[in-house]
């Protein structure tokens, strides 16, 4: 309990004693001597001002600012209206009781706060910093980047950086919610807000507090609120208008049956009174951000960040879930798996043995078909690795890591690299193509088709000796493998809703298809250049009679554009990834694609408790607001409709905070 609700739990016992003790004294008739005088109320004012002149500071606070109508000027108005009727135990214990549901509230909500917050609790007060031969201990954000960190054990790492001495496993579940700890040794990234659980580590910063992962997480976390969900919005627009509707409403019950029809004048101020107390909207105004808040913290805890509740609404409406192949379904760890050389000896041959290692046999002699083999193969990968040594591209990677040599950019000349086709390239005066079909299909290179899972590079160079078109050397295949828990992860989609899986690649058609069938995507579009990803997604968004979300997940890294244009933008794959935090709605921290349906289980689980709060609290509000126009409901049933059905909204709001079972 905080400071301001203990001396609030003070004020509702001091107020309650005296309350209790007028109630005694006028019940013993110790107060007739002030009945029907105008001074009758001073006693009752006493524990009615201890425990609501806070409320009444507000309400005309409010009113001097321009806003009118809130809860503060209904129990104003109700208890001051209860007074002049001369109700004065019912005016106080309105806003005794009031004040009472209000702190039961307030525990409520700090509690949920804090148990998010403690979800997100990574951000390590201090660093031990290497300075001048000895540790010193400071803030993070003191620390620049280039100086060295001392991480002990047990302690949670302030920044991001490079291990340079040592190695020990990593807690990583506050930010991935993966329990199995991970492994790092020296020249592996160490990322901020992980726990050290093993052994000292030295790290080497690389990036200032203000750009760490734990800073950025904590930053997405707290500006998660202030993108408002439909329902939200529909809220605080609904209580703007409801508010001065029902104040009205109220005024007209007090002063048209007394002036219409000669009623009594104080049993319908009485009714009015009770009509403000029940009509106040902090049910819905408190408990319907708080279910969202407590769904993003549900998702935190999970090792996904939500970057606000708009998305969490968005993707629980999910229909329709588009991949990216390459790093999200897959690992996008490409190997060599084969070379294919041509099937009949051709000059193409020559081609390759001329590109031979820096050091060449002069006239080695007749070669064993094995050795001539070993030499074509090298000597195909050769080529590929210098044609792609410029390229960042994983495809290019695999070639290099395969290549037999170092590759030796000084034999490089001209480089051209074609988006979506492959590269052109000089290398020792001959110009080669390496890239897929529709490169050779564009030089006019009779190639040999050769249908495989994964993607295959097709080389082809120019033959000087040759007046036609350019010769064809080989082929290499390049694999990449399913991502651990991908079938199971897309699988379990289809159990909350998902209709339609989409998977979006530039490889090969059969290809595609053969890993698609694997992993149980339901579509497959193949062979399209990166804008053509974009123009998918759109084509899907534009489809006639949709209704459902569409979900588009990807690395975060190239998919930019089309994480953008989609409902929803997933980031896969992305520990610690700047780039797809910036782009994504919502980011998986690490690249378990089983978090999919989990996080889609929690937006759903949040939704229908949103949705039971504004129901449960509008049929409670106007039932008993129906009851209080006709007399029928007291002020004590008010105050419950009011203060109780919040309470009531809290605590259900606080489910959505329990991440739902497997």
């Amino acid at each position: 309990m905080t400071r301001k609700q203990k001396k609030m739990l003070a004020r509702i016992i001091i107020s309650a004693v005296l309350l209790i003790a007028l109630i005694i004294t006028d019940k013993l008739g110790y107060l007739k001597w002030a009945e029907g005088k105008w001074y009758a109320f001073l006693p009752w004012l006493v524990p009615y001002g201890i425990i609501g002149y806070d409320v009444i500071k507000k309400a005309v606070r409010n009113i001097c600012h321009g806003d009118v109508f809130d809860e503060n000027f209904l129990m104003m108005i109700a208890t001051f209206g209860a007074f002049g009727i001369g109700e004065y135990t019912e005016a106080a214990a309105v806003m005794l009781l009031y004040q009472i549901g209000e702190l039961f509230q307030g525990y409520a909500v700090g509690k949920s706060r804090r148990s998010i917050t403690d979800l997100m609790a990574i951000a390590p007060d201090s660093a031990c910093v290497e300075r001048n031969g000895e540790l010193e201990e400071v803030d993070p954000e003191e620390v620049q980047p280039e100086e060295v960190i001392v991480v002990k054990a047990g302690e949670r790492i302030p920044l991001d950086g490079i291990v340079i001495e040592g190695s020990s496993f990593l807690d990583t579940s506050s930010l991935t919610g993966e329990s199995v700890p991970r492994r790092i040794d020296t020249g592996d990234a160490a990322m901020s807000g992980c726990i050290n659980t093993d052994r000292v580590l030295r790290i080497r910063v690389t990036k200032p507090y203000e750009d760490s992962t734990v800073s950025r997480i904590l930053e997405l976390v707290e500006n998660a609120s202030s993108r408002k969900a439909k329902v939200e919005n529909f809220i605080t627009r609904f209580a703007k208008y409801y508010t001065p509707v029902v104040t009205i409403a109220a005024v007209l019950l007090a002063l048209i049956p007394p002036l219409l029809f000669r009623e009594a004048w104080g049993e319908w101020i009485r009714r009015a009174c009770t009509f403000l107390v029940i009509s106040c909207p902090c049910a819905l105004v408190i408990s319907v951000p708080l279910g969202f808040f407590a769904g993003i913290g549900a998702a935190s805890k999970q090792g996904v960040l939500v970057k606000g509740s708009n998305f969490l609404e968005a993707i629980s409406r999910a229909g329709t879930f588009v991949f990216d192949k390459t790093g999200t379904l897959t690992k996008g760890e490409f190997k060599v798996q084969e070379v294919l050389l041509p099937e009949e000896e051709s000059a193409g041959e020559r081609l390759i043995l001329a590109m031979e290692g820096p050091a060449p046999v002069e006239n080695p002699g007749p070669l064993s078909p094995e050795e001539r083999l070993g030499l074509l193969t090298n000597g195909l990968l050769r080529i590929a690795a210098f044609s792609e040594y410029y390229s960042h591209h994983p495809i290019a990677a695999a070639l290099r890591d395969a290549c037999p040599e170092t590759v030796d950019a000084s034999r490089i000349g001209e480089v051209r690299e074609r988006s979506g086709h492959g590269m052109e390239a000089v290398i020792d005066g001959r110009k080669y193509y390496v890239g897929n079909e529709k490169l050779m299909r564009e030089k006019n290179i009779p190639f040999e088709d050769h249908p495989a899972v994964g993607t295959m590079i097709y080389v082809g160079a120019e033959d000087d000796s040759a007046a036609s078109a350019p010769v064809y050397l080989g082929a290499i295949l390049i694999a990449d493998s399913v991502k651990d828990g991908a079938p199971e992860g897309v699988s379990a989609l289809r159990k909350y809703g998902v209709k339609r899986t989409v998977m979006l690649t530039g490889d090969r058609k059969e290809a595609a298809e053969m890993m698609a069938r694997i992993i149980g995507i339901d579509e497959v579009h193949a062979e399209l250049l990166p804008e053509d990803k974009v123009r998918e997604v759109e084509g899907i968004l534009e489809e006639p009679g949709r209704k459902d979300e569409v979900v588009f997940v990807g690395d975060g890294l190239n998919d930019a554009p089309v994480l953008v244009r989609a409902d929803v933008g997933v980031a896969m794959g992305s520990l610690g990834s700047d780039a797809a935090i910036e782009a994504a709605d919502i980011v998986i921290m690490d690249d378990d694609i089983r978090k999919l349906p989990k996080t889609l289980k929690i937006a759903q689980k949040t939704m229908r408790i949103v949705r039971e709060n504004i129901a449960f609290a509008l049929i409670v509000k106007f039932a008993v607001l129906i009851l209080g126009a006709f007399g029928l409901a007291g002020m004590w049933l008010a105050v419950f409709a009011d203060v109780g059905v919040a309470v009531i909204a809290i605590l259900n709001s606080m489910r959505a905070m329990k991440p739902p079972k497997e």
